[in-house]
């Protein structure tokens, strides 16, 4: 129970959630329409994912032992429940069996994609943990750019598998990123990056005192809480000023991409909803941030509600 604490069950299942809606979307788009995959590939691709992503976690809280004693001692695990070798010893197996994973995909899909992708994100946990924390607004870019890579990780699959049925006249080229049908991921990869960005900063705030103890410069500690508050409710306000765009443009008002889609705008609403209580000072940085969550899933609900529109 305490390892499972530990590599934090719920945000593997939002990772699986988002790789797997972003397959089920794009299944049902015009240039994947009859499309099929090698599923067997696909589970291995997402427990992957899992696993850097689960040693990601085991990693940073080893690192963070000190601070985690004055910012959230009740969640303690390493050191008190489970000893630091075998935390160490679990992260790089994890790590190990990912990247093996990453090698076949590669060789069968013949592309350096995969394995470069497990790679780098390896690499940035351990030096996001070990070092890039430590430096104001950095490692926080680094955390959401890897939030934002699982849909690609999942769109990237679905382009390098083989299949006659394949409509893509050359996928090594992209040109799938200008289509329509894509716009959706394209939307949610950066509402992801920004809104895991918003609450990578709200974290900081909440763990100033501990950070102190492993001489971590945060950004709110480099320039103040109230402009680290501007800063988090400028990128907030980027989602509800996208609806309200969208709302006032008479080019998509006939289009179904967003109104038909009541996840994505709920996730606005409640987006607005948090600006509103940063300008009033109301609620707390942990309501925020399950505010932040909970807009993020509906973020990736709206995938399964689009593939039926």
């Amino acid at each position: 129970m305490h390892f499972l604490r530990l590599i934090r069950p719920i945000n593997l299942f939002i990772v699986i959630l988002t790789m797997y809606g972003t397959v089920y979307y794009v299944k049902r788009t015009s240039l994947f329409i009859g499309y099929s995959i090698s599923w067997m590939d696909f589970v291995l691709l997402v427990f992957s994912t899992v696993l850097i992503a689960a040693a990601g976690n085991i990693i940073n809280d080893y690192f963070d032992v000190k601070a985690d004693r004055i910012n959230k001692p009740e969640k303690l695990i390493i050191t008190k429940h489970i000893k630091r070798r075998w935390a160490i010893v679990s992260h790089w197996s994890f790590n190990g069996v990912a990247f093996l994973i990453g090698i076949y995909l590669s060789i069968k899909y013949n592309t350096l994609s995969f394995v470069f992708i497990h790679l780098i994100s390896i690499n940035l946990l351990w030096f996001y943990s070990m070092y890039f924390k430590r430096k104001p607004l950095v490692g926080n870019i680094m955390i959401a750019f890897l939030t934002a890579l699982v849909p690609i990780l999942a769109l990237l699959f679905m382009i390098y598998s083989p299949n006659d049925s394949n409509q893509l006249a050359d996928p090594s080229a992209f040109g799938w990123i200008m289509d329509y049908d894509f716009a959706l991921i394209q939307f949610i990869t950066f509402f992801a990056f920004v809104q895991n960005l918003a609450r990578e900063i709200l974290k900081d705030i909440q763990d100033i005192e501990g950070d102190k103890l492993i001489y971590v410069k945060s950004l709110p500690m480099v320039i103040g809480i109230k402009k680290t508050m501007v800063i988090t409710f400028l990128l907030l306000a980027l989602l509800p000023i996208f609806l309200m765009f969208l709302f006032l443009s008479q080019a998509y008002l006939s289009s179904s991409f967003i109104f038909n889609n009541w996840t994505f705008l709920i996730a606005g609403v409640i987006n607005l909803f948090i600006l509103i209580l940063i300008i009033t000072a109301k609620g707390n940085f942990k309501f925020y941030d399950r505010l932040i969550k909970i807009s993020m899933l509906l973020g990736i609900l709206s995938l399964f509600q689009m593939a039926h529109i």
